[in-house]
């Protein structure tokens, strides 16, 4: 069973393996904090969410999660990783998994000399990346609504109504395994990072399965 204190285990567990294979270069690990007698939230000790609300411009907000040292991870290129999951019960309720690209990868494209000699930065050297954030999000207890607002989805770009269907609530390992799977593909493959086969239970709509969306698998090795 997928409890608060197992999420808290897994994000400590996978900020270790993201250190050991050189893809963080800063981390702030995860607590568990007691919101109420019911309610559990997993997140940093000195996390602020109130940047997300804020109608800023892209560069600025992941400045201020920067300066404020809000994020679980800092990646290799600057990119800022969160993670934050509320519980009640013992049961999920919500969560955001947001991974904030640097704005800009000049450090590395300018100066890919400095670069070249190690493998795990060639996913990151190309001239022609454009950095998008994006964030999953999940809220079983706030208003949802079957397409137009799924209970757990994705978010490409801040754009507002970009809410792609995903079958369940995220654990950790789903979540980081898809980062370094797609945007630090080579470090990915080079190094070791202990699995975890736990999934939570779907929460899609069977009219959202009819769109294109995305399944939470479970991992089987």
């Amino acid at each position: 069973m997928l409890t608060p204190k197992s999420i808290c285990g897994q994000i400590k567990s996978l900020t270790n393996d993201l250190i050991i294979s050189s893809l963080c270069e800063a981390q702030n690990f995860p607590s568990i904090k007691k919101l109420s007698k019911k309610i559990t939230e997993i997140g940093i000790t000195h996390s602020d969410n109130s940047v997300f609300l804020k109608s800023i411009s892209y560069a600025e907000m992941y400045q201020e999660v920067l300066n404020r040292n809000a994020y679980n991870i800092k990646m290799i290129d600057g990119a800022l990783l969160t993670l934050l999951y509320r519980f009640k019960n013992d049961k999920i309720v919500a969560h955001r998994l947001s991974y904030f690209p640097a704005p800009d990868l000049v450090a590395f494209q300018n100066e890919p000399e400095l670069y070249m000699t190690d493998e795990i930065y060639m996913d990151i050297l190309d001239k022609r990346i454009v950095t998008v954030p994006l964030r999953f999000d999940f809220d079983n207890e706030k208003a949802y609504k079957p397409i137009e607002h799924p209970i757990s989805h994705l978010t490409l770009g801040q754009y507002e109504n970009c809410r792609i269907p995903v079958s369940s609530a995220l654990t950790p390992y789903q979540f980081i395994t898809f980062i370094t799977v797609n945007f630090y593909h080579t470090a990915h493959n080079k190094n070791h990072f202990n699995i975890y086969k736990e999934k939570f239970e779907d929460s899609i709509f069977p009219e959202e399965r009819e769109y294109l969306h995305i399944n939470a698998p479970i991992y089987r090795n």
